[in-house]
């Protein structure tokens, strides 16, 4: 029946499948990378899980609750997007080519504007008066796991789904553009949390890669280096502002070549429980 209210109207309609499908991409790439790292901490790889503590079954329900209540925001914004394309708000190029070339530059852009969002709005999550409404639930995890990619509470998922609205007034994206840049996020970040560093020891060595983030840098973050390593998927931005921990080639370098020991961030959780209550 309708309401009248076009947003509430569309959630009604379409709101189910737009849960499955945003649910879905969640859970394959996180059940996928679960699977792969138990995969190879059963080789000869099995030196390169980052933190010696394991995260518990409750940690991972956690995540993986929080992960689902973020779609939820995700699927009322979704709706309101439906609402402005609808309304002649957001460019509706959705079924629109301008070309290979074109749209694989428009990916490259959001990609990087995407990089430049998260880590201004992840750095100002981390102000005294935000980080408790935003921002500390995600930082539950101590070792993360891919369950956490969507472990948001409520208002900092919503600030993360801002961006999308942002960058659909400015920029007509064809639809397959959205749903590649789409993919990738929830990919990267599953490996950011993942707790296993998938890049080889040269990585940060060459100036081809450096530059693009890896699990260690993001682990760092979650389990000691709390106000460091803001970054998603490049480094551009802590190196620039003075905010990449200094010891993440240092650990990097161990966790992707030396075997299994205590992690060399010690008794980082406990220093980031310290921060979180403070």
């Amino acid at each position: 029946m309708a309401t009248g209210i076009p947003p509430l109207d569309i959630l009604l309609e379409r709101g189910h499948y737009v849960y499955a499908i945003d649910a879905g991409r969640y859970l394959m790439a996180a059940s996928a990378t679960f699977t792969l790292v138990w995969v190879l901490r059963r080789t000869a790889l099995k030196a390169r899980k980052i933190q010696a503590r394991e995260a518990s079954v409750a940690d991972m329900r956690r995540e993986f609750a929080q992960s689902l209540q973020s779609v939820i925001v995700y699927v009322i914004g979704a709706c309101f997007l439906i609402w402005g394309r609808e309304l002649g708000v957001f460019y509706d190029v959705f079924g629109v080519s301008f070309g290979l070339g074109i749209d694989l530059l428009i990916l490259a852009a959001i990609i990087v504007a995407h990089d430049a969002y998260f880590y201004w709005a992840h750095r100002l999550m981390h102000h005294p008066r935000l980080f408790k409404h935003f921002h500390r639930a995600h930082h539950r995890s101590v070792t993360p796991t891919p369950w956490a990619a969507y472990s948001f509470a409520m208002p900092e998922a919503a600030v993360m789904f801002l961006f999308v609205p942002l960058w659909l007034f400015f920029v007509p994206t064809p639809g397959w553009v959205m749903v590649a840049w789409l993919n990738f996020q929830i990919i990267r970040n599953a490996m950011g949390h993942a707790g296993f560093e998938f890049f080889p020891r040269w990585w940060l060595d060459s100036p081809l890669t450096s530059w693009i983030n890896t699990t260690v840098h993001h682990d760092m973050h979650h389990n000691g280096g709390f106000n460091a390593n803001y970054g998603l998927y490049f480094t551009w931005w802590d190196k620039w502002m003075g905010t990449e921990h200094p010891r993440y080639h240092e650990t990097f370098r161990a966790v992707s070549s030396a075997p299994l020991r205590t992690s060399m961030l010690g008794t980082a959780a406990e220093r980031t429980s310290s921060d979180m209550r403070a």
